[in-house]
């Protein structure tokens, strides 16, 4: 049941918004946008930290009362081309200050620049920091969960299954939201959501496909983690709206984890679209999904 603020939201956006890619594809345009600071709602008091492993830069996000030993890396999305830390401030306050645990973006590099797999590579590299890292200095974390939104989703299914084969610590769980995780473009979705979804329209997919891969493997597991063997990963919970052009990313993620015995939850939430966890003010599906995500962070932490 979609709620009566959701129902006049997407209608809003439907009349007023053009989904990107339906006018072609503007890579300038696309990271002009996706690289504005939008500051996180002053009500929830939180701290922004800037941090550096090395030379690959990040910001913490910490709500009050979290415990700085309790730590998330979320990864934010951006078709693999776009994106910064500061664009989501909001969504890594949210997560802050509902499961009340330390959030790490990092800066990860994007492509084309520096296709895959370098953004995973990064994203690797500050999980493993994250362990014994926290805002303060150096200090064991009690755990860390990883997570992220589109792109930053499929990085997250990515990420624990190149944990997975190179024998690397596997966090407790992880939490992809609408992960972009099939990247052949298969899934029934893109034809069937394709005037449904305000956010994105398929003309784009096939861009950020080229872009990110280039000339690799397209099927390759941590390019498209639907087709992982998901065989002795974490638990997951994977949230996508109903209206995406990539929701099927998230079906057939779940089918394959499961089929591998992973212990997986799929939310798909009724008449939501594309990341609509990071639209402010706060929709009441998205006060839902942040809830769920805390408990699911709590129970295994």
């Amino acid at each position: 049941m979609v709620s009566a603020e959701g129902v006049k939201y997407l209608e809003r956006m439907r009349r007023e918004r053009t989904p990107f890619g339906i006018d072609g594809f503007d890579l300038e345009g696309l990271r002009k946008n996706m690289s504005v600071r939008r500051e996180p709602p002053a009500e929830l008091g939180v701290r922004c930290l800037p941090a550096n492993i090395g030379d690959l830069e990040g910001e913490w996000v910490i709500a009050p009362g979290a415990d700085e030993d309790f730590r998330l890396l979320y990864m934010h999305g951006g078709g693999y081309v776009s994106g910064c830390p500061g664009f989501y401030l909001a969504m890594a306050a949210r997560i802050s200050a509902a499961a009340k645990c330390a959030v790490f973006m990092p800066d990860y590099r994007l492509a084309p620049e520096h296709p895959f797999p370098a953004g995973l590579e990064d994203c690797i590299r500050a999980y493993l920091w994250l362990r014994d890292n926290g805002p303060g200095g150096a200090k064991r974390a009690k755990s860390v969960f990883i997570s992220g939104d589109s792109a930053g989703g499929g990085l997250t299914l990515a990420m624990v299954l190149a944990l997975r084969d190179r024998g690397l610590p596997m966090p407790p769980g992880a939490i992809p939201i609408s992960p972009y995780a099939d990247l052949t473009l298969t899934g029934d979705s893109i034809r069937s959501q394709r005037d449904l979804d305000p956010i994105m329209h398929p003309n784009c997919l096939g861009d950020f496909v080229r872009l990110y891969v280039g000339d690799q493997d397209v099927r390759h597991p941590y390019i498209s983690p639907i087709f992982g063997d998901y065989t002795g990963v974490c638990p997951l919970l994977i949230q996508v709206g109903e209206h995406e052009v990539i929701r099927d990313d998230s079906v057939n993620t779940e089918i394959a984890a499961r089929r591998a015995g992973v212990d997986v939850k799929l939310e798909i939430y009724p008449g939501m679209f594309h990341v609509f966890q990071s639209h402010e003010p706060l929709l009441p599906e998205a006060v839902t999904a942040f809830g769920r995500i805390a408990d699911f962070m709590r129970s295994l932490a």
